[in-house]
C-alpha cells in the first residue's frame, strides 16, 4: 500500500504565494517520478510539474516561471512552490507519484485564488 497524502492549500489573493507538500508512505522501493497535476471546476485534470528520480523537470506553459517543483528523498516528499498565483490557478492539486511502474494518487488539495 501507498499513500499520498498533499498539505498547503488554502485560499491567497492574487499576486500571493503558496507552497504544496506531498509525503508518500507505505510500501515504496522506487520511485521514479513525482509530480502535480490540477483539475478546475468543469475542465480535465492536468499537468502542472513533474520531477524525475534523476533531477528532470517539466512545467505547463501557463506555470513556468512562477511555479517550482522540488523534492526531499530522503522524506519522501515532493514540494510546489506557487508564486504569483492568478485566479485561474485555482482548482483541486493532486500528488502523484510512479511507483514501479504503477501511478498513485493523493486526494488532492484545494487551492482558490481570489481577485
Amino acid at each position: 500500500q501507498v499513500q499520498l497524502v498533499e498539505s498547503g492549500g488554502g485560499l491567497v489573493q492574487a499576486g500571493g504565494s503558496l507552497r504544496l507538500s506531498c509525503a508518500a508512505s507505505g510500501s515504496i522501493f522506487s520511485i521514479n517520478t513525482m509530480g502535480w497535476y490540477r483539475q478546475a471546476p468543469g475542465k480535465q485534470r492536468e499537468l502542472v510539474a513533474t520531477l524525475s528520480s534523476g533531477g528532470s523537470t517539466n512545467y505547463a506553459d501557463s506555470v513556468k516561471g512562477r511555479f517550482t517543483i522540488s523534492r526531499d528523498n530522503a522524506k519522501i516528499t515532493v514540494y510546489l512552490q506557487m508564486n504569483s498565483l492568478q485566479p485561474e490557478d485555482t482548482a483541486v492539486y493532486y500528488c502523484n507519484a510512479e511507483i514501479t511502474g504503477l501511478d498513485y494518487w493523493g486526494k488532492g488539495t484545494l487551492v482558490t485564488v481570489s481577485l
